[in-house]
């Protein structure tokens, strides 16, 4: 015999769902439904590529412009492969002046880095934090990334150029 309970009483769900005093129980394997053919929709991909080689493929729906991006997605990528560039030039300066240290300096030098990069975390979440849950959080964290790296990158080529 078919079971005709409502809903909630075979799936034992408290009333969650309710529009103005109404339960709307009914509503649940439509929104069910839903978010199940929504996530598994997969579009064609094409490869948006950096750069650099050793950096990983991004698979997109499609291709990459940064000189022109459209969506807050498509910002947020953007500005995650800038700071990702920006990262890169820091640690080939980073790799330039190590040698060139004393063994006491150098000492120094990664410690003094080690702890620049937990602040540079640090104050970069605290900024995104402003915009927590906001689809813009990322563009905002990576936007500081960039900025507190490249500052950072300055003052290695300034201990660089000067006298060591």
């Amino acid at each position: 015999m078919l079971d005709v309970r409502p809903i909630e009483k075979w799936l034992k769900l408290p009333k969650l769902l309710t529009y103005q005093g109404k339960e709307m129980y009914y509503l649940l394997p439509l929104l069910v439904n839903i978010l199940t053919l929504n996530s598994s929709y997969i579009p064609t991909t094409t490869t948006a590529s950096t750069t650099s080689s050793d950096l990983p493929k991004i698979h997109l729906a499609q291709k990459l412009n940064c000189n022109n991006a459209q969506t807050q997605v498509a910002i947020n990528e953007c500005s995650r492969l800038s700071y990702q560039n920006a990262d890169k030039k820091l640690n080939a300066v980073y790799q330039q002046l190590l040698p060139k240290l004393e063994r006491n300096r150098k000492q120094k030098l990664i410690a003094v880095q080690q702890a620049w990069i937990k602040f540079r975390d640090s104050s970069c979440e605290f900024e995104e934090s402003q915009y927590e849950g906001g689809t813009i959080a990322p563009t905002i964290y990576f936007g500081c990334l960039e900025n507190t790296t490249k500052e950072r990158t300055q003052q290695l080529q300034q201990y660089l150029k000067s006298d060591l």
